[in-house]
């Protein structure tokens, strides 16, 4: 007899629909075909295990499983489920009228338990697109699956109770989650604010520029001046994800096995801080198997980058083409695959090898060639992908020993909310853009213009500081948020005066 199952792959973040044809014949062997791998050919051991131990009888005839199409390699063991029902159905032990209608997943531990899989969002996603009824998944994935209105979310605690509902005997509930906008904007969970730091209030004015406009930022200050601290704290006055970006996000995460089986979605903006030791293909994704990296999790979040001149060359160069097309292709022999990496970068690092400023005048500082070359660790392309470059100076004592608290991340919220609604506004025709960073060229020379004094003002400056094409672009992006900021519709010279400020190591020579 056969039996057909149906299973799904995920490349990327997104999924792959897989046929499982079981065939039950004369003889007595066990064939398994269709590109599997070895994680998938031992299922075979596993759901023979899973069968004795749950009262099903495994054929001790000819069994022939093919998993179409044959030329996309099947990976993992979450076909587990799919093989498992297949050969129930195959071999008249389960009803077989209700299994078409369903994408069936799931890894099976020998007691005919179910354990969670990867990448549940994604699937539940094309099986509503491919117009299938739901999905059955491991209890663990249920959640997450669940926000994918329109279909049944089925949740399986282990393969007994499976069988149990494809026969009729006990109904196990479709999974209810629903999440709107609103609900994600009153999440909100952070245990830091930017009340807690103390002074440092240009820095902060440049931070709320950044998140405004989404703009990469770089702070730069001797040990001990507070880099972390207000870089831990730039999530919190970001605006909160939509449901459009949560289920994004979330994709990204399920992919990468990191969605909380309690939660089922992600509800802020992620914060990402990988260590200076840190692989390339850790960072951008990829591997024999590829998998997100550390840019792709920090997708409509931050990546924070401490000590940025401490990072391998390599490592950071490998970011300049993400930074600038916000996607990152991994590319194999066999597959290309596409992860989303629009993040904010986040940088902070020492001014020099001791820590501390320049300064000509004191004899116990870095000699200026020293200096230099430690800032030349970092590419002059990469720097010119980086907006904002911030001077963040030691803490006074009387800052740090005042009483009188700062202004508060929801405060400064606000005002980011305000900005990037201007934003949204202004791009709502434009697919894909929703804030100032994200402008191409047209969209620059269409949305910032400047006026005579502005132009005198910008050419001056790039005459002085050699500032490249790239940087004049983010001079005029940053400007235009900080108009935004001020809800003025032109771009005036103060604008773009305090833009220019805001290129410290171009303005300081410092970089070759």
């Amino acid at each position: 007899m056969l039996a057909k199952t149906f299973g799904s792959a995920v490349y990327g973040i997104e999924a792959i629909p897989i046929t499982v044809e079981t065939n039950i014949g004369r003889g007595i062997n066990f064939y398994l075909v269709g590109l599997p791998d070895n994680a998938v050919k031992e299922s075979h051991q596993r759901i023979k295990a899973a069968f004795a131990n749950n009262g099903f009888k495994f054929p001790g005839k000819e069994i022939t499983i093919n998993m179409a199409p044959a030329d996309i390699r099947k990976e993992g063991s979450a076909y587990d489920l799919t093989i498992a029902i297949g050969i129930l159905a195959a071999s008249g032990q389960i009803s077989a009228t209700t299994i078409k209608d369903y994408i069936i997943m799931g890894e099976l531990s020998l007691d005919g338990g179910l354990r969670g899989i990867k990448g549940a969002l994604p699937i539940a996603i094309r099986a509503k697109e491919n117009k299938y009824k739901g999905v059955i998944l491991p209890k663990q994935n249920a959640q997450e699956a669940a926000i994918v209105n329109g279909i049944e979310v089925i949740g399986v605690e282990n393969l007994q109770d499976l069988v149990m509902h494809f026969n009729g005997e006990s109904i196990i509930m479709p999974e209810v989650l629903k999440i709107t906008d609103q609900q994600l904007k009153n999440q909100w969970d952070y245990s830091v604010d930017f009340s807690d730091v103390k002074g440092q209030e240009n820095v902060k004015r440049a931070m709320e520029i950044a998140a405004s406009g989404g703009h990469n930022i770089l702070l730069v200050g001797p040990p001990g001046s507070g880099k972390t601290m207000l870089a831990k704290r730039i999530s919190t006055i970001l605006p909160p994800l939509s449901l459009n970006e949560a289920i994004e996000t979330t994709k990204i995460h399920s992919v990468a096995g990191l969605v909380s089986a309690n939660s089922g979605i992600v509800t802020t903006r992620p914060f990402r801080s990988p260590h200076h030791t840190i692989s390339d293909v850790a960072l951008v994704g990829g591997g024999s198997n590829p998998k997100p990296g550390e840019i792709s999790l920090a997708h409509n979040g931050i990546l924070f980058l401490d000590e940025l001149p401490e990072y391998k060359r390599q490592v950071l160069e490998v970011m300049r083409q993400p930074l600038e097309d916000r996607v990152v292709t991994i590319s194999r022999a066999k597959m290309s695959v596409e992860y989303p990496a629009g993040f904010m970068l986040v940088a902070s690092m020492n001014p020099s090898p001791s820590g501390n400023f320049y300064d000509p005048d004191d004899p116990n500082s870095d000699p200026e060639y020293v200096v230099k070359r430690y800032l030349n660790r970092i590419s002059g392309p990469l720097m010119d992908r980086i907006d904002l470059h911030i001077e963040v100076p030691a803490v006074r004592f009387d800052e740090l020993t005042q009483k009188e608290k700062g202004e508060s991340s929801a405060d400064i919220r606000e005002r980011v909310i305000a900005a990037r609604d201007l934003q949204s506004n202004r791009f709502k025709e434009l697919n894909g853009i929703y804030y100032n960073a994200q402008m191409t060229a047209k969209m620059i020379e269409k949305y910032c213009q400047i006026d005579d004094n502005g132009n005198r003002l910008l050419k001056l400056a790039m005459d002085k500081m050699g500032l490249s094409a790239r940087s004049y672009a983010r001079i005029l992006k940053v400007a235009r948020t900080i108009a935004d900021l001020a809800g003025s519709e032109s771009i005036l010279s103060a604008h773009i005066a305090e833009a220019i400020q805001y290129r410290t190591l171009d303005r300081n020579g410092m970089l070759a």
